[in-house]
């Protein structure tokens, strides 16, 4: 079984080769339980063999340029996690390149996997960026997506197109909409959210870190882990478990930045907390406040999909994970 994993050499991406690795199987789209022979990771640049494993290669390439993807498919891929993207804030600065790799890059994927010898799998990290606006106090799966960021309209049409793909039978698609993953390790990237990590993981390596909205902020947020298990899950799934409707809302939690402060406070104590500075950034928290908080995931939670506890257990997980001493 061949797998191509985009973003591949991102943290999220990382993390996904390891776990499929150390895992060894998948079920492919007509249900059968085939060894994973080989997985490649795309993306547009990293430094070295990231993961050494002999079933594993890296390729770096832009999933938007002409022939590139289908060249890495190669005719013999059997299933594709997309995870690349241009994030937000990215997104919303320079809308051409958002448009040229969030949806020509999935319509460059979409038209490889067609001409593979098989059916492929395509599993989708989107986001809950797909809403905004005037939206209900909770948010369920029978809320519209009215999205008011180019990421979040640049994801929705995306979903659609897998959507779609899926009803002609070219692929087996499966778009997941991801809450703010926290806590990313490495540098801050250029999402909006980028602070919803920073502001615990520079304070636990002594260092000072901006928060550029109001503490008050809610933000529906995911652990990594419980990510790459949701990636893995809703692969597996069988393909009737998902019937038409073949995007859906991750589980996750609702917290404030005052809460993530205070599970910070529970970790590192009351220095680490003292190094965020509320520094108000009226750009990111416009974005910020687009997106819902709040979300009920019956669909979600029925299918199986894992739900982190609290955010102090996340917190604690990224610091015995990523934290010396």
């Amino acid at each position: 079984m061949k797998i191509v994993i985009t973003g591949g050499a991102g943290f999220l991406g990382q993390l996904l080769v390891r776990a499929l690795a150390a895992r060894g199987s998948l079920t492919d789209a007509e249900g059968r339980e085939r060894r994973i022979e080989h997985i490649v990771a795309v993306d547009q640049s990293q430094i070295g063999k990231l993961f050494v494993d002999e079933r594993v290669d890296y390729v770096v390439g832009d999933i938007a340029a002409s022939g590139f993807i289908e060249h890495v498919m190669e005719g013999d891929t059997d299933s594709v996690f997309h995870l690349a993207a241009v994030v937000s804030g990215a997104a919303e600065a320079d809308f051409d390149l958002g448009m040229r790799v969030n949806l020509d890059g999935t319509r460059a994927i979409l038209n490889a996997c067609r001409k593979q010898s098989g059916r492929p799998k395509l599993v989708f990290a989107s986001s809950v960026a797909v809403f905004g606006g005037e939206l209900p106090p909770v948010v369920t799966d029978a809320t519209q997506p009215t999205p008011q960021t180019s990421y979040g309209a640049q994801k929705l049409m995306s979903e659609l197109l897998i959507g779609d793909c899926t009803r002609k039978g070219f692929i087996d698609g499966r778009s997941v909409r991801l809450p703010t993953i926290v806590v990313r390790p490495g540098k801050p990237n250029a999402a909006a959210s980028s602070f919803a990590s920073g502001i615990i993981r520079e304070p636990l390596a002594g260092e000072i870190s901006a928060c550029p909205v109001a503490a008050a902020t809610a933000m529906w947020v995911l652990s990594p882990q419980s990510a790459i298990s949701s990636f893995i899950h809703a692969h597996e799934l069988p393909a009737a478990a998902w019937g038409a409707r073949r995007a859906l809302n991750l589980p996750g939690l609702t917290v404030t930045v005052a809460q993530m402060l205070e599970a910070l406070r529970a970790v590192g104590g009351d220095a680490a907390v003292a190094r965020v500075k509320m520094e108000p950034d009226e750009r990111i928290a416009a974005i910020v406040n687009t997106w819902p908080a709040r979300f009920e995931t019956p669909r979600a939670d029925a299918l199986g999909f894992p739900r982190d506890r609290d955010v102090e257990s996340i917190v604690r997980a990224y610091a015995r994970a990523y934290v010396s001493g």
